[in-house]
């Protein structure tokens, strides 16, 4: 188990290659190869004080963007789990998910969490195949979200 540094000995970082995500409606621990773009930026607003004598420009945050999250996982015989979630879009409705990005030690608890709200898929692209291939088939699912939140363990 990772030292969390409340006793004597050395403080590591966390590997990052046990993880599992919970994409709800019943698609708890799905294995993935990679998850990557948890990012969040504010925007920036400049604005120029009118009573200032040299007229420079205030910086300030603006509001919240998140990046798309990528996921990659292995493509199993009769499952359809991307693709069904997909096809749930009609005309600008979608039924929204909130996604757990789960990092484990090595006991297998929750050291830490990222919780996305108002997940869904906006691009899948299907593996590419080639006969003189000999890697794993993958589905990549990329899905937007309008907030991250973070946890440490509990």
């Amino acid at each position: 188990m990772a030292d969390n540094g409340s006793a004597e000995g050395s403080v590591w970082p966390m590997p990052k290659f046990r993880f599992e995500v919970d994409l709800g409606e019943g698609l708890h621990n799905v294995t993935f190869q990679e998850v990557s773009g948890m990012d969040v930026e504010n925007q920036v607003i400049e604005y120029r004080k009118s009573n200032s004598s040299v007229f420079p420009t205030e910086r300030m945050p603006g509001v919240e963007k998140y990046g798309n999250v990528t996921m990659k996982r292995g493509i199993f015989v009769n499952d359809n789990t991307f693709w069904d979630w997909h096809s749930e879009i009609k005309m600008n409705t979608i039924k929204r998910r909130t996604v757990l990005i789960k990092l484990l030690d090595e006991s297998g608890a929750i050291t830490m969490q990222w919780q996305l709200n108002n997940a869904w898929p906006t691009k899948i692209t299907s593996t590419d195949l080639k006969s003189d291939g000999n890697e794993v088939a993958v589905d990549t699912l990329e899905i937007a979200h309008e907030q991250m939140i973070i946890t440490n363990g509990y």
